[in-house]
């Protein structure tokens, strides 16, 4: 891989993590505590984005190993779970893979969301955990997994600055802004999903090159 795969890793992130589209919900869940706060558990839920995202790509291979699942698979599999992400963005729905109703009731009732749900799932989700699995798989080597945990946390700084300015961004923006973010970004995924797919599908059935 070379430097502009790791840049092209670093954006897949960025945009499945989709710290824009989690904007409103942070407002939400936060938006009647005091910014001190706010800031607080915005740190807390990068911080958490950051640890899963690490051990998802130092740990991804092993898990794979240890159910007998080829990386081939998973890419196909991962690759539909987040072409659904992306047509739901495109649509600018809630996506269930993300958070369910249920879920999203009983985060009202918690004293704090910062690891669960704002971190888990609506972040560091199902599609970015296979993501970083999938480029974390993509070569061996310990230069190769720190520049991919390197891409983990650079996501994880940027969610943590989108989610610091989460209010003023909603009230510039307004939820139509937002959308149209959200859609841009869900068109890229889009394309991500494909290329993983085509690759998965590739190398599972040779006579498709």
């Amino acid at each position: 891989m070379v430097i502009s795969d790791y840049i092209k890793t670093f954006i897949a992130l960025l945009v499945i993590v989709n710290p824009v589209g989690t904007i409103p919900l942070f407002v939400a869940m936060c938006g009647t505590e005091t910014p001190a706060e706010q800031r607080r558990i915005a740190k807390r839920a990068a911080i958490a984005v950051a640890i899963v995202l690490v051990v998802s790509a130092l740990l991804g291979q092993m898990l794979l190993d240890f159910f007998g699942i080829t990386i081939a698979s998973f890419k196909v599999g991962g690759a539909i779970l987040i072409l659904l992400m992306a047509i739901s963005m495109m649509q600018a729905m809630p996506m269930r893979t993300r958070q369910t109703p249920e879920e999203a009731e009983e985060a009202v009732e918690k004293a704090s969301v910062a690891v669960v749900p704002l971190a888990i799932p609506l972040l560091a989700g199902p599609g970015a955990i296979s993501t970083t699995i999938i480029y974390a798989t993509e070569r061996t080597g310990i230069v190769h997994l720190s520049l991919i945990a390197l891409c983990c946390v650079a996501v994880a700084l940027l969610t943590w600055a989108a989610l610091r300015v989460a209010t003023p961004i909603t009230d510039l923006l307004g939820k139509t802004g937002i959308n149209i973010a959200v859609r841009i970004m869900g068109l890229l995924l889009a394309a991500v999903a494909v290329e993983i797919f085509v690759s998965g599908l590739t190398t599972l059935m040779p006579g498709l090159r």
